[in-house]
């Protein structure tokens, strides 16, 4: 049996993508569950913007503000921005 297909270059990419694709999924969902547990109230709007984040990095930033944030839009907040959102 030919495996070459499954050591192509695109066949490499497409298998890092679905790993970043699975980090950035698990991490949106890491941060939901933390802003949930310390009680910080997510909208629908902040909501989706977690969850449609695919970079894994930034997601990464977020929860680290989440663990001493009081709203999303601490959690948001560009550096020395403190309580506004960066959009």
């Amino acid at each position: 049996m030919d495996l070459s297909l499954f050591q192509s270059q695109t066949a490499q990419q497409l298998r890092a993508e679905g790993r970043a694709e699975g980090r950035a999924e698990g991490r949106a969902e890491d941060l939901l569950l933390l802003l949930g547990h310390r009680g910080v109230e997510v909208s629908e709007q902040d909501r989706e913007r977690i969850v449609g984040c695919g970079d894994p990095d930034v997601l990464g930033l977020w929860f680290r503000k989440a663990l001493t944030a009081t709203s999303t839009a601490e959690v948001f907040a560009s550096d020395g921005e403190a309580g506004t959102a960066d959009r």
